[in-house]
């Protein structure tokens, strides 16, 4: 055998010996085929007997109401049944050399489809053991071997020579990793913690393992979800199932999740050393956000705290390699801007220009105060190398007062200032500064003075103070109480001129309560009370003079009525004066001039008249138109001819008074016409005749004619 080991390698000895291993489980199973055979006659007779024997029995049950058992048959069936019961032992006797036969000389080893070999071989024929320092045979020697046994027949496995311990597969859930720990491998370098990353198919594979230059201990690479037939003879496999056995908790072991909004600031745990005067590691590229370890330690990746950040999301990490500290993302609120001072980055590189002599400013990426603010939103800052300084963009009220706190906070260490005036008296002053500081000058500011508080606390209180300090000793207090809207313009242009050297704009400076000492406050006191009743003495003086005025118009008004009358009397007798002499000499003129139209009208009608009456005495004669003109003269004048009452002679005695009594009616109707009476029925009225003076027509009275 030695001979023979020495002539073959020994894994050529172990193919030959499955070979002949194999031909042993072929003649084994064709002899098991062939007493299976055999047992299946004898099997099949026993069959028929007992079938047979089955239906006497029946029959013999059927008839047992009618005749005595048949007791011979039934001796014959119960030997029938032992003989059965001896061929089914040879059959299992012969079926247990037949499988123990090929599993003790054989080697034969079955596993699991979710099952792995784990192979420990006791002894080689050639004695050779594993060098110094290994755990794992690679090449056959004594020990745990390399090599697993997959799902499946495995032959030459003999069990005096070799252990097959059987384990289950590996499986990681989803959402879960798994961490390895390597049994053997090459040492680890001394600036390394974590054993590097070697392609041997997920641990599946020992061999390429140990070949390649796997180290031993802790592995930078892990399992993610799957199922993996792995040696765990040389690699323990930690999981979430059995993390606590391991020092470590299931959470370590899941998928790492960074909340929305929220930042994962990487601290490393290998890599090689931080430079000195750094205070984190350089950005490294490509290493897909730590979840390949190994190119981020080929890259120059550093252990401890890391620039660069992890974003909300869900990371293969390994716990062994990466920590993650949640921070929320950095939020500049409205109305401010973010000031970056970086701690990290590129040398500084000043960006200010020449004019800018306060301090060094940087562009992003650099260490220093960063040029370009960070205007409002949410931003993925690493807060443990930067620092952010909040400066508002808006107009901020700054209040030297104990009594009013901006919601801000800057004024906290403001207070009222104490000023001496020129006249030796000591006041209090309440000022409320208003400032604003512009985006693009908030870096400078920063720059300047290190921080929002700075700038109250190092320039703004020491100007206002000093400015109203010497302002005040060059008054009197009153003049300061009396004159404080000059006070206040004065301070206003001066602080704006002050703070435009610090990138500062001053909106405006407003004066508060000013609180004089007490005894002046009793003397000011004093003199305005005097001057108030002075003025309201003056105020009574000049009410007294208003009400004398008053009396005195009043008194008019009311004898205003009367005087208006006068007045209007006077007038109107004046106007009526005016009017008698106007209408006299009206009338004066008026009888001239009538006077001196009727002389001309009668010169006119006499002329009128005297050729009239020549031409009457031409045309008829003297005597003719004088007769003509008579008895004109008689019409035009309406002379009576014939009385109005005619009393006339009838030759009755009674006709004179008919005619009294006609006259008499006549005057008292005052009428031309008479009503009928019973002494003169019908009295006898000429309407035709002409009327006298009084208008009424004549009375004509008939007489009686005495003479006939």
């Amino acid at each position: 055998m030695k001979s023979f080991s020495s002539l073959l390698g020994t894994r050529k000895q172990n193919k030959v010996a499955r070979f002949a291993a194999s031909i042993v489980a072929t003649l084994a199973i064709a002899s098991l085929t062939s007493l299976t055979n055999a047992g299946g006659i004898h099997s099949a007779n026993a069959t028929s007997l007992k079938t047979t024997t089955v239906k006497e029995i029946a029959s013999a049950s059927v008839q047992l109401n009618q005749t005595t058992p048949n007791i011979a048959q039934l001796q014959t069936s119960r030997i029938q049944y032992q003989a059965a019961g001896i061929n089914l032992f040879y059959i299992v006797l012969v079926g247990g050399i037949v499988i123990f036969v090929p599993l003790f000389f054989g080697g034969l080893v079955v596993i699991g489809e979710r099952e792995v070999g784990i192979v420990v071989r006791k002894f080689t024929l050639s004695g050779r053991g594993l060098p110094a320092g290994s755990l794992i045979a690679l090449n056959g020697e004594a020990g745990l071997q390399a090599d697993t046994l997959a799902p499946g027949w495995h032959w030459g496995y003999w069990p005096w020579q070799y252990s097959v311990k059987k384990e289950s597969v590996i499986v990681v859930p989803q959402g879960e990793i798994a961490l390895i720990v390597a049994a053997d491998g090459a040492s680890n370098p001394p600036e390394r913690i974590l054993g590097k990353i070697v392609n041997c198919e997920n641990f599946q594979d020992a061999r390429k393992f140990l070949t390649q230059g796997g180290e031993k201990g802790r592995q930078m690479s892990f399992l993610t979800a799957g199922t993996y037939r792995i040696n765990t003879a040389l690699f323990k496999v930690i999981t979430a199932a059995n993390a606590s056995a391991h020092g470590m908790t299931p959470e370590q072991l899941h998928i790492y999740e960074i909340a929305a909004e929220k930042v994962g600031i990487v601290t490393t745990l290998d890599g090689s050393a931080i430079a000195a005067g750094e205070i984190a590691g350089r950005v490294i590229v490509g290493h897909d956000n730590f979840q390949n370890g190994q190119k981020f330690i080929d890259a120059g990746g550093q252990r401890g705290l890391q620039e660069q950040v992890l974003l909300s999301g869900s990371w293969n990490l390994n716990p062994w390699l990466v920590n993650i500290e949640q921070v929320p993302m950095t939020e500049i609120p409205i109305g401010y801007v973010g000031v970056v001072i970086s701690f990290v980055g590129k040398e500084h590189q000043d960006v200010s220009g020449a004019a800018f002599t306060h301090g060094n400013l940087v562009n992003q990426g650099h260490k220093g105060v960063w040029v370009e603010p960070l205007y409002p939103g949410k931003h993925p800052l690493n807060t443990k190398v930067m620092k952010i300084e909040l400066v508002p963009t808006t107009n901020i009220v700054l209040n030297f007062t104990e009594r009013i706190t901006g919601k801000h906070g800057y004024d906290t260490n403001l207070q009222a200032l104490k000023l001496l005036s020129f006249d030796g008296f000591t006041f209090d002053l309440e000022i409320f500064q208003i400032i604003h500081i512009g985006a693009s000058d908030a870096p400078k500011v920063i720059s300047r003075l290190g921080s929002m508080q700075n700038v109250i606390d190092q320039v703004l209180r020491p100007i206002v103070g000093n400015y109203f300090r010497n302002s005040a000793q060059e008054y009197t207090i009153l003049d300061f109480l009396t004159a404080r809207s000059e006070r206040q313009v004065e301070a206003s242009e001066y602080v704006k001129s002050a703070l435009r050297a610090y990138d500062v704009q001053a909106v405006d400076s407003l004066i508060g309560l000013i609180t004089p000492p007490d005894e002046l406050m009793h003397t000011l006191t004093d003199r305005k009370i005097a001057e108030e009743k002075r003025k309201t003495y003056e105020v009574q003086q000049m009410a007294q003079t208003q009400r004398q005025q008053l009396v005195r118009e009043t008194a008019l008004a009311d004898i205003q009525e009367e005087m208006v009358q006068s007045e209007q009397s006077v007038q109107i007798a004046d106007l009526k004066a005016q009017a008698q002499i106007k209408q006299a000499n009206g009338e004066a003129e008026g009888t001239k001039l009538r006077a001196m139209a009727e002389a001309e009208g009668i010169r006119a009608t006499g002329n009128a008249k005297a050729e009239t009456y020549q031409a009457g005495v031409e045309a008829l004669g003297s005597n003719g138109y004088t007769a003509m003109q008579l008895m004109q003269i008689i019409g035009d004048r309406n002379v009576r001819l014939i009385p109005d009452v005619l009393v006339s002679g009838n030759g009755s005695n009674n006709g004179l008074v008919d005619g009294l009594l006609s006259m008499i009616l006549w005057n008292q109707t005052g009428k031309g016409e008479l009503t009928p009476t019973p002494l003169h029925p019908q009295p006898v009225v000429n309407k035709g005749q002409p009327t006298t003076e009084n208008g009424l027509p004549p009375i004509v009275l008939n007489f009686p004619d005495k003479s006939t």
